[in-house]
């Protein structure tokens, strides 16, 4: 018994420890974590509301605020794991090194994203437009990276 409270106190002990040495780090990894969120997807809805206004093309919109939405995403992620103590630059060099193998192995599907890139930014028809290809027509409901 006296055996098994020792051990319990210990632990406690432990727990008061960590909770001292690494609590207000942790909360403030997570404080800017979830401000980080909060401010991408505001951003982004911002920068959805000026092209709208700018009358521009509402694929494009939507491309640009998700591309606003993701990199501050991202940026949060990485700040939020150095805030934690972890090093991120091992990370990077396996993000830069799997992006080369997965471009590789993916160059067929890339390409398609490449073309949905291409038809997102060059505009050749907008939303609304009827097309017609090897005699099939149709109204374009949605332009995305991946499918028309």
């Amino acid at each position: 018994m006296d055996a098994d409270m020792e051990t319990l106190t210990r632990l406690i002990d432990r727990g008061v420890e960590f909770a001292v040495a690494y609590g207000f780090q942790i909360l403030g990894a997570l404080v800017v974590l979830v401000v980080g969120l909060i401010v991408s997807n505001w951003l982004a809805g911002r920068v959805l509301r000026l092209c709208e206004r700018r009358a521009m093309d509402i694929t494009f919109s939507r491309f640009v605020a998700n591309v606003v939405r993701i990199v501050l995403i991202v940026f949060t992620v990485i700040i939020t794991l150095g805030n934690f103590g972890i090093t991120i630059a091992p990370f990077i060099a396996l993000a830069g090194a799997g992006a080369f193998g997965a471009t590789l192995a993916l160059q067929g599907l890339l390409s398609n994203y490449a073309a949905g890139l291409s038809i997102i930014v060059t505009r050749p028809f907008v939303v609304g437009n009827t097309i017609a290809v090897k005699g099939v027509s149709g109204v374009v409901e949605e332009v995305k990276l991946a499918a028309t």
